[in-house]
């Protein structure tokens, strides 16, 4: 007799990635407008050439004995990447209170820095809230979920209706989170929160000792410059703020697969540093064992010579214009077509991804009759729309507003003309 699986009970996860539907559509004319990181025109994976020049370098390099990195990482990388973040000349830096932690993507710094807020964090507090933004919820949450994590709350910055950030929402949800609550921030920030904004939410998170958990998954290609788009974060730990940011750098090297991540640490004082690092490596030895050495030696090399860095800045400058562009070629294209609403908040807004303004409506009649697949939180990645699909995909985004809003109006005439003449009901009774 067949003895039957004890996994029996294991339920099926549904793929939700648009790039899995894209992958499995069969049509000719799909797009994915829901990438992961940054398409050149030719919709081929845009690397700076700079690291293109330092991948072929790497493999002739007699120094490399492939043995295995330490727990917390190459040592040039992760000082580099704090640098980069918070400033060669941050007081923190300065003070020794400021660490790297080379981790598997910006996810795995994320879940190491949740991991060991969970374990210690909550020493101080009975029961650590969490707050992350309502677009983010599915991935971080559940990532803060498995930690450990039991009161996780979601804030609203974005207005949708607006097109652009509530600022006055966000610091109202912030005044009433409990006190000590972690929440997650995003910065460069596409949706365009002022050094002011930033400024008034530090105060506000100072007032309600709440902590900050930063994310910078792709810093420059914002608005171009490297410290601008780190500002807030630098803000945060000139304030004195204690905080955890994870880094990314699969969008702005072009290193997708090479997963690498750094864990930036701020505390008060060097020995706590010593301490908190100490816990972030018995972490890593059961969770990963120790990073990977290829992608971090190349962001290296990158960081820490002036001609390379150079060279990497002027590619994501390029980016950035490129981006800028299609966001301006897009809002045009939608104006000619007389496309309802305003699309003002398409170059408003900087960055890789754009809130787009669609319905859910509008996305599903995307992807059912256009083949055009979005983010899960209606965002789109900029850098899939290209010279080639351009076209489609503006026109595409009229057809789903213009045939949504009639159905609407369709409904609505209907609901209208049945409360003006109620049918009579009868039954056999009478």
């Amino acid at each position: 007799m067949e003895t039957l699986s004890v996994f029996l009970d294991v339920p099926l996860v549904k793929a939700t990635l648009p790039l899995d539907a894209y992958r499995a559509d069969p049509s000719p004319q799909k797009v994915c407008l829901g990438h992961a990181g940054c398409q050149t025109d030719a919709d081929e994976v845009w690397i700076p050439p700079v690291v293109k020049q330092i991948l072929l370098q790497i493999p002739q390099d007699p120094t490399l004995d492939h043995e295995y990195l330490p727990e917390l990482g190459v040592l040039e990388f992760t000082r580099a990447a704090m640098e980069l973040a918070i400033g060669k000349d941050s007081r923190a830096l300065l003070d020794n209170r400021a660490g790297g932690v080379q981790t598997i993507g910006g996810t795995g710094a994320v879940w190491i820095g949740a991991e060991f807020l969970r374990r210690w964090y909550n020493y101080y507090l009975a029961s650590a809230t969490v707050l992350i933004a309502t677009p983010h919820l599915d991935n971080l949450g559940c990532i803060f979920q498995v930690a450990g994590f039991t009161d996780i709350r979601t804030y609203h910055y974005w207005d949708p209706v607006k097109l652009t950030v509530d600022t006055e929402g966000f610091l109202g949800e912030l005044e009433g989170a409990p006190e000590g609550s972690v929440v997650f921030l995003h910065a460069p920030e596409e949706t365009g929160l002022t050094p002011k904004q930033w400024t008034e939410v530090a105060e506000v998170m100072e007032k309600r000792h709440l902590f900050p958990f930063f994310d910078i998954a792709a810093q420059g290609l914002a608005s171009g410059n490297l410290d601008r788009d780190a500002w807030a974060l630098q803000h945060f730990v000139g304030k004195g703020f204690e905080l955890l940011c994870a880094q990314s750098f699969s969008k702005i090297f072009g290193l997708y697969d090479e997963r690498v991540g750094n864990l930036i640490v701020v505390t008060k004082d060097n020995q706590t540093l010593i301490r908190i690092q100490s816990q972030l490596a018995k972490q890593i030895r059961m969770t990963w064992f120790g990073p990977t050495s290829l992608g971090a030696r190349v962001i290296a090399m990158v960081l820490t010579s002036p001609a390379l860095l150079y060279e990497w800045k002027q590619s994501l400058l390029s980016l950035v214009k490129r981006i800028m562009l299609i966001r301006e070629k897009l809002k045009e294209k939608l104006r000619i077509l007389g496309t309802p609403g305003s699309w003002e908040h398409l170059t408003a807004q900087s960055g890789v991804y754009s809130f787009i303004g669609l319905l859910p409506s509008q996305v599903e009649f995307l992807a059912k009759h256009k083949h055009i697949y979005l983010l899960a939180n209606k965002q789109i990645n900029i850098c899939s729309i290209n010279s080639k699909n351009l076209d489609y995909v503006a026109q595409s985004i009229h057809e789903a507003i213009v045939t949504t809003l009639f159905q609407e109006h369709q409904s609505e005439n209907k609901e209208k003309s049945t409360e003006a003449h109620p049918r009579v009901q009868w039954s056999p009774s009478e």
